[in-house]
């Protein structure tokens, strides 16, 4: 990722890794070939000991048939008051067009093939159709959002899917902040790196540490060439005793 000019909105102190190691395409593609991709992924994670998964009850997504498979760029954010701000302080943060949330700052970093991931706040949305209309402009995959979003009539007829924990149409304009961007973030109790691979379909999200992808494909590429052989005696009537692999398991 190349230095790119700021717009201002925050210091760039907030922002950590600038420049993040480029995906290879043919590891790109190799993700994607995969089939069932974030399960077949996370059985292989657990040979390394990563519990990598934070599953679609968690993270559901806005449009249930789509995947992603991209480079994580993470934004970090926080509630701006504990307790709650008082209805009479977000009128006056409304009236003066405060806006604490920076992500606009991270789609303007962002690169073709990026997955916008967000540390936010459940109950309070992080994104709506601007955002991701921005990001789709700057070429974004989509977004994993640990936190609420809205909008989601606009974000789907764009086909910008998002996986989250919700909706609500309460702003995080008057009720976040950005505490950094492309620093690490902690998704569904997972440690995401800056520049770490997205995975998402319909059974949740996985997070394959960027200096694993290659191994990590190369084992999930020979674990489904294996199942082949399976599935393959499975539908050829072999009987259950006899199919080859050891034991049948989900």
């Amino acid at each position: 990722m190349g230095e790119k000019r700021l717009t201002g909105r925050i210091a760039r102190e907030l922002i950590g890794t600038i420049k993040l190691p480029s995906l290879a395409p043919e590891i790109v593609a190799g993700y994607r070939a995969l089939p069932d991709l974030t399960s077949t992924v996370s059985d292989v994670l657990d040979r390394f000991g990563l519990t990598s998964a934070v599953p679609a009850a968690v993270l559901s997504p806005s449009i249930p048939d789509r995947r992603l498979v991209g480079r994580a760029l993470t934004v970090e954010c926080t509630a701006r008051d504990r307790p709650v701000a008082s209805p009479a302080a977000i009128a006056e943060r409304a009236a003066a067009g405060e806006n604490g949330l920076a992500d606009i700052e991270a789609h303007n970093l962002a690169e073709p093939g990026d997955v916008l991931v967000v540390k936010g706040v459940q109950g309070i949305s992080a994104m709506g159709r601007v955002s991701a209309r921005i990001g789709k402009r700057q070429g974004e995959l989509g977004a994993v959002v640990d936190g609420s979003v809205r909008d989601f009539e606009s974000t789907r007829a764009l086909d910008y899917p998002i996986w989250s924990r919700g909706g609500s149409p309460l702003t995080g304009k008057y009720r976040l902040e950005t505490l950094g961007i492309n620093r690490p973030v902690v998704i569904g109790g997972v440690n995401v790196q800056p520049g770490d691979l997205v995975l998402a379909d319909a059974a949740g999200v996985v997070f394959v540490p960027r200096d694993l992808v290659a191994e990590v494909l190369a084992r999930a590429e020979a674990a489904v060439a294996r199942e082949a052989e399976r599935l393959a005696a499975i539908d050829a009537g072999v009987p259950i005793p006899d199919l080859p692999g050891g034991r049948v398991g989900g």
